[in-house]
This record gives C-alpha cells, sequence and structure tokens, in this order.
C-alpha cells in the first residue's frame, strides 16, 4: 500500500504542475461521526459460500468513524484532492446452520465474532463547469484503491482479503441559499456487470470565515462484487459532521 500512496503523491504533483501551482489554494477536510449498519450480504467463495448476513443474522455494532482529505482548488476551476477514508465494523452472534466460508466450516450455534474492514484510497480530479455567485457544480474523475478484509472467527480464525483499483465518478453540487449556510451533495459513484459503488455527502454547510467551514449531515454507502471468488454487497449509513480548513 506504501508504493500506492507513493504513486499517488507524484500524480498528484504532476496535476499541480501541469495546471499552475502558483495559482492553487490548499485545503485539508476532516470527517467523523458514527455509522449505522444496513445490510450487509455475504458469500464466500462467491461460487459455493454459504449465503449470510453480518446485520441481520449477526449484530453489527455501530461504530466511530473518520475521514481525511488533503487537496487543492486552482484556478477556481479544478480540484484536485487525496482521500484517506478507513471504515471498520464489527459483528456477533451465530447461525442456525453450518457456515461454511473461506474454506472453512463453521457448524451451526458456534459464537461467531466477524470483523468488515473496507479502507478506502482516493485520487480525484474535478472540473467546476458550473460557477455563479449562489451555485457551483462539477464533475470528474476518482482513482480508487480498495483495501477490503472480511473476518470470522468461532472455533478457528480465517479471513478474505481484496484489494483492488475500481474507476469512479466524482461529482459536487453547492446551492449558497444564506451568504452563511449552503446545501453541499458530493461523492462517487459507479455501476458496472462487475458490481457497483456509491458513496455520496448530503450535508448542510456554515462558513465562519474564509478559511473555515463547517458542516453536518448524512452519508451513504454502498456497493458490492458478484464473482466466483466474493460475493459482498454492504450498505452504511453515516451521521457525520466536518471541517475544511484552507491554507
Amino acid at each position: 500500500m506504501s508504493r500506492i500512496l507513493l504513486v499517488s503523491f507524484f500524480v498528484l504533483c504532476g496535476l499541480l504542475v501541469h495546471l499552475n501551482l502558483s495559482a492553487a489554494g490548499g485545503f485539508v477536510d476532516f470527517e467523523t461521526g458514527y455509522t449505522l449498519p444496513g445490510y450487509n450480504d455475504v458469500r464466500i467463495p462467491g461460487d459455493v459460500g454459504t449465503d449470510f448476513s453480518l446485520s441481520q443474522e449477526l449484530k453489527t455494532d455501530t461504530a466511530p468513524f473518520f475521514r481525511l482529505r488533503l487537496g487543492f482548488d486552482i484556478n477556481s476551476r479544478h480540484n484536485v484532492s487525496f482521500l484517506y477514508a478507513p471504515l471498520r465494523l464489527s459483528a456477533h452472534g451465530e447461525l442456525d446452520r453450518d457456515l461454511d466460508y473461506n474454506g472453512v466450516t463453521f457448524p451451526g450455534r458456534t459464537p461467531l465474532r466477524a470483523t468488515y474492514r473496507f479502507d478506502s484510497y482516493r485520487l480525484t480530479y474535478r472540473y467546476d463547469f458550473l460557477e455563479t455567485g449562489e451555485t457551483r457544480f462539477g464533475a470528474g474523475l476518482t482513482a480508487k484503491i480498495r483495501d477490503a478484509a472480511i473476518g470470522i472467527d468461532g472455533q478457528e480464525f480465517t479471513e478474505k482479503t481484496n484489494t483492488g483499483f475500481v474507476p469512479l465518478i466524482n461529482f459536487n453540487f453547492q446551492w449558497r441559499f444564506n451568504p452563511s449556510w449552503e446545501l453541499l451533495i458530493r461523492g462517487d459513484a459507479l455501476a458496472a456487470p462487475q458490481g457497483r459503488a456509491e458513496d455520496v455527502l448530503s450535508a448542510l454547510s456554515y462558513t465562519f470565515n474564509d478559511k473555515v467551514r463547517g458542516r453536518f449531515g448524512y452519508r451513504i454507502l454502498e456497493g458490492g462484487a458478484d464473482n466466483d471468488e466474493v460475493y459482498n454487497f454492504t450498505l452504511v449509513h453515516y451521521l457525520t459532521a466536518g471541517v475544511t480548513a484552507s491554507f
């Protein structure tokens, strides 16, 4: 993963040089809050494993989260950013049937503990097509690295890991309906025959001054894949608060 981060850093630097670094204004964005589990359906291997739910048949706990984004606004319309978004969920309980998971069989009524990890590293470029005094709209591309794992611990422990590249469409909409307040809708999303991914934030943002903005809102993370190796579709709700500091 360190090589991925290093390559992403050099790509980001290259884009900044190409778009005129002297005109760039940097920002740091921090977001935190709590996750509320939706569905989390799993079958591993995807062709012969047992179908089960981490959220309906096991109990998935709510959990805190954080996200960190570093970026640059260039020439008022170009935006380049790097996001680190880790996610950890824990579940526990037992099934009323045998569970065949990742080559291991857990007998029915075995107390189980499950861990769900979904870490996301994203490099995004966006261009704002519309920019007026009250409204801003833009779209672009996100290169996402997914570093995921689902582990089951019962009489023994097994874990399925999955790391891969996912291209996404990025979008951003801001409507300033008040000198200090604006509606913010932004995210990354894409669907394909192999699976889908959506990560969308809807929030109200408050401008404290020309350097600091705060927000609160709701985020949805949904998606998954269906193939012979992995079947997993997950929905996570986020109650969020964040702050953006410009420099």
